[in-house]
């Protein structure tokens, strides 16, 4: 491949996906006052590269996992990564032109590619094809990030750019060791290490990008508070959905990584949680986590009961799920005054239902390709979701996110997702805590009649 002319023709789009740490000076910074508003061509930029980044660690790591073991699933959760590609090189191409696109995917496609050499080189137990593939991967990062320096005329710094990449690298990497070695617990915190740290990349990518040609995003930012409340939520919902296909497929398979992915499911459920006791106190928080954690239990009945085959107890799981969804719309409308409408929120918790349960069904039936296929619907629809959410609460509180309030820029360096997420959350979650509270306060009326 010809670098040199494969950086004269990738946008800058492409250019920076890895700089979840790289330095940005904006040219513009101060110069904008956008309505306070999650819907913006610059926060729509910066949902998409969030969604499409951290999906492809998700399936990334699920991937080398399923090839490690051999997996029957194997094949159709390769194709569910090269559809995360296509969607990213389609997205290039749709504004810089297919030249660019086509670019895009053959330089996406080849650190892919040396992931899979390491993963093969493991199966065989060969320890210096291992080693090979690391060293392409490290190549592949000092030579990729000089190329975006010198393309972006010093604009993104080489050095910040490589400890983005080589940060990816060592949690993708992280997650597969570790879950060959049978540490599970470790492995799926690798993993959501990988998702989260997608999500940063792209709010820095996304800044730089709606800098760099403000005028294709009519002049508005992606770092804002109400654009960072529509990201966590985003972040949260989306990892969620994911992580809930792995622990139901799990589940069914009797897998020795059940526990792991169940503990890192829930875990996603405790960063909620320790963002409001963070703020409202161990009540409040503890009350969103019963809360939270009720519609999971429906599920879990859902794949007892069908590995039990007991048809009437998935039945029943599922009619809990349509109360759940009816009730929770409900009080949500309440909560936030009418700024979430009951109707289009229990429309969306019936999709989340279904394609969950779409995933599930599909794999247990052994029809892998639609397994994935609901898989990713289900991790894209919560982008959706996270959308009509933050604008309802931003709605409702608009002072608490007017666009002239600070957004930091993100810091993937430091901490585990846990900490990234209470730190980021706590002060953007103060509408959504509000709105929860309200909620528990109706539960609680509703409960005791």
């Amino acid at each position: 491949m010809n670098w040199k002319k494969t950086i004269s023709i990738v946008p800058l789009s492409a250019a920076i996906v890895f700089s979840g740490t790289a330095n940005f000076v904006g040219a513009h910074e101060g110069e904008h006052s956008e309505e306070t508003t999650v819907q913006t061509a610059a926060v729509d930029l910066r949902s998409d590269l969030g969604h499409l980044l951290s999906e492809h660690a998700y399936l990334a790591v699920e991937t080398m996992r399923n090839g490690a073991n051999q997996s029957e699933d194997f094949e159709a959760s390769v194709n569910a990564l090269s559809g995360n590609t296509e969607d990213l090189s389609n997205a290039i191409a749709s504004v810089y032109g297919d030249e660019a696109g086509e670019a895009f995917k053959e330089m996406w496609s080849d650190h892919i590619g040396f992931f899979v050499d390491y993963v093969n080189a493991t199966a065989e137990n060969d320890e210096e094809a291992k080693q090979a593939a690391l060293d392409e991967l490290s190549q592949y990062r000092e030579d990729f990030s000089q190329f975006l320096e010198d393309a972006t005329g010093e604009r993104l710094e080489a050095d910040s750019l490589a400890e983005g990449l080589q940060m990816h690298v060592n949690q993708l990497i992280g997650a597969f060791d570790s879950y060959i070695e049978e540490d599970y617990a470790t492995a799926y915190k690798h993993e959501r290490e990988a998702i989260g740290h997608m999500h940063m990349v792209a709010k820095g990518l996304s800044t730089a990008i709606s800098d760099q040609f403000p005028e294709d995003f009519d002049n508005t930012k992606a770092a804002t508070p109400a654009g960072d409340l529509r990201a966590d939520l985003g972040h949260l919902l989306s990892e969620h959905a994911g992580l809930a296909v792995v622990a139901m497929q799990n589940g069914s398979d009797g897998a020795p990584d059940f526990d792991a992915a169940a503990n890192a499911l829930t875990s996603n459920t405790e960063d909620l949680s320790k963002a409001i006791s963070s703020v409202y106190g161990d009540e409040a928080g503890q009350a969103f986590e019963e809360m939270w954690s009720e519609h999971i239990g429906y599920f879990v009945d859902y794949v007892n009961a069908t590995a039990e085959e007991d048809e009437a107890a998935k039945e029943e799981a599922l009619n809990n799920l349509e109360n759940y969804r009816d009730e929770f719309s409900g009080f949500m409308e309440e909560a936030t005054e009418g700024n979430v409408q009951a109707d289009g929120l229990a429309e969306g918790l019936q999709m989340h239902v279904e394609q969950l349960i779409g995933a599930f069904d599909a794999y247990v039936a052994g029809d892998y390709e639609e397994a994935y296929s609901q898989a990713r619907e289900a991790y894209g629809h919560m982008y959706g979701a996270a959308e009509s959410l933050s604008s309802g609460i931003v709605m409702q509180h608009p002072d608490m996110f007017a666009a002239d309030m600070p957004s930091e820029m993100p810091n993937t360096g430091l901490g585990t997702p846990e900490t990234q997420s209470t730190n980021a959350l706590m002060w953007t979650m103060g509408a959504i805590i509000l709105a929860g509270i309200v909620v528990f306060t109706i539960r609680q009326k509703y409960s005791k009649q």
